[in-house]
């Protein structure tokens, strides 16, 4: 089983910028694992942000992202980001990642990654003023 532990949320004003982290817990690497970020606002459903494949070569985003943030991957320090630029006090939320091992990417629709992500992180908090 892989646990994961996201980093580098904080309080922001709008405009700003975070870089989000998810690694490993305890020295696991989750090198061969599709991993997608996710979302959840106070009193919202938590919602697909964007992914990367386990070879880091291809990312996908949720459409309301529009060039505002960045997946990415280093595989030599096992670690994902989530680059959130021109934050909007609508971006607050706990942000999660999440990984399904074993698998590419391949995924049809948001609501399938969700689904298909079988390690949750405990999530990390933004919050963004205005």
């Amino acid at each position: 089983q892989v646990q994961l532990v996201e980093s580098g949320g904080g309080l922001v004003e709008a405009g700003g910028s975070l870089r989000l982290s998810c690694k490993a817990k305890s020295g696991r690497t989750f090198d061969t694992a599709a991993v997608a970020w996710f979302r959840q606002a106070p009193g919202k459903e938590r919602e697909f942000v964007g992914g990367i494949s386990w070879s880091g070569d291809r990312s996908y985003y949720a459409d309301w992202v529009r060039l505002r943030f960045l997946v990415s991957r280093d595989i030599t320090k096992n670690i994902v980001y989530l680059q959130l630029d021109n934050l909007k006090p609508e971006d607050t939320a706990v942000y999660y990642c999440a990984a399904d091992e074993g698998k590419q990417w391949g995924y049809e629709d948001a609501s399938e990654v969700r689904h298909a992500m079988r390690y949750w992180g405990e999530g990390t908090l933004v919050t963004v003023s205005s």
